[in-house]
This record gives structure tokens, C-alpha cells and sequence, in this order.
């Protein structure tokens, strides 16, 4: 069976992701994977004194928002190799967010699987502040911990690999991260193939290299505002 792949033109789009050489990088293969782990590991502990004390706080404020409801939001998500993981969000919905879902899915601005909208009813008024920050994604430092995730990779999707096009399941093929490609160049309002066009491209380029700059342009794009997760 061929499988088409739809074009990937966001190296023309982006120069300095072209100029990117995994070839030229000192570390590839198993080499990349450890030192790549090393560097998650490394950035979590110094950045310790900022991270923790940011969790207490925004756990905190939730709390006080709903006292009653937990601050802590667990997920099911498809990580490498298919292999379905619980990942920790900031809740930023009511808690029956779920339930509700049906009612308002004709609002819905993706295409499906996808599910989004950009004034969403369910959302909470500290939920709404910790997604213009996405300072909700800080809980994933867990998740990062316990192996799951590195800090830089495609992001792991809510449903099943099962609802994947075979040319979709390329992404699999590595370690979901906290940020990526399309929270730089696309962000929230990017459809789920666009996406996986970002994520091919990460793959192909992934070096060390890359992933830092990934991790300086996130902080970047997080300042500017460039829309929710």
C-alpha cells in the first residue's frame, strides 16, 4: 500500500530550523537519547527554585477558586511506541468539563479528532489565566521525572494511536515532550496534520542543538502570548 505524506514546507518557512544539521551534532543515535535525557535531568534540577515554588502557588490559587475541587488535572495520553500514559495538567476546567463536552461540540474550531474553542464555556477564570501562561503544562515536570516525557518532543495526544493514519504514527516513533516544534510556529490554532508536518520535521532535525532552541523560542512564544497549548 503507498501512503501519501502531505508536504512538509516548514523549513522555507522557518530558515534557521533549515540550517539545522543532526548530522554534524556530536551526539546522535543512543548517544543523542542519553545526553538528551541528561539535559531534561539537568534543566529540572536547577531550575528547581523556580518550578516548585510556581506548582505551590498555582495549586494554591486554584484551591482558593474552588476549594472543593482538586487542583490537579490526570489524563490519559498516547506516549511512544503507541503506549498510553497518565499526564498531570493544572485542572483549568469545571470538573465536569467531560460531561458537558457533548453539548458544545458544535462549537468545535478543529477538525476531529482534535477538539478546541478559543472562548471556551468550560473554563474557569483562574484556568483561563493559566492557560495564556501555560503555566497549566507545569505539572508535566513529573511526567518528565518518571520518563514519560522529555522537556522538547511531539506532544502526546489525547486519543488512541488507534485513531491515527499510518503516516501519522511517525510520531511515535520518539519520546513526547512538554514543548515542540508547533508551540513555536503554530501553537493551539494549528490542525492536528499540521502538526504532524512540525513533528516530521523535529524528527528529521532532532539534535540537542534543536532542542534548546525549542526550549529558549517556547519561553519566547509563552511572553508574546502566541495563544494556549
Amino acid at each position: 500500500m503507498t501512503v501519501t505524506i502531505p508536504e512538509v514546507n516548514i523549513y522555507t518557512q522557518n530558515p534557521w530550523l533549515e540550517r539545522i544539521h543532526p548530522e554534524k551534532a556530536l551526539f546522535r543515535g543512543e548517544a543523542y537519547e542519553v545526553a538528551k535525557r541528561l539535559l531534561d535531568v539537568f534543566i529540572l534540577i536547577i531550575g528547581l527554585p523556580v518550578w516548585l515554588p510556581l506548582l505551590a502557588v498555582c495549586a494554591l490559587l486554584i484551591k482558593i477558586e474552588s476549594p472543593q475541587d482538586p487542583a490537579m488535572f490526570v489524563q490519559e495520553r498516547t506516549g511512544r511506541g503507541g503506549k498510553r500514559f497518565k499526564m498531570y495538567k493544572f485542572r483549568t476546567m469545571v470538573v465536569h468539563a467531560e460531561e458537558i463536552k457533548s453539548e458544545i461540540m458544535h462549537l468545535n474550531e478543529l477538525m476531529w479528532p482534535d477538539f478546541k474553542i478559543a472562548d471556551d464555556p468550560r473554563v474557569t477564570r483562574m484556568g483561563r489565566f493559566l492557560r495564556i501562561t501555560s503555566l497549566d503544562e507545569l505539572p508535566q515536570v513529573f511526567n518528565v521525572i518518571k520518563n514519560d516525557m522529555s522537556l522538547v518532543g511531539p506532544r502526546p495526544t489525547s486519543f488512541s494511536p488507534e485513531v491515527y493514519a499510518l503516516w501519522h504514527t511517525e510520531r511515535l516513533d520518539v519520546m513526547p515532550g512538554i514543548t515542540g516544534l508547533w508551540q513555536i510556529l503554530g501553537r493551539g490554532s494549528t490542525e492536528f496534520d499540521e502538526r504532524l508536518k512540525m513533528d516530521i520535521a523535529y524528527i528529521e532535525k532532532r539534535c540537542l542543538w534543536l532542542d534548546f532552541q525549542i526550549l529558549i523560542r517556547t519561553v519566547i512564544a509563552v511572553f508574546q502570548n502566541k495563544g494556549a497549548y
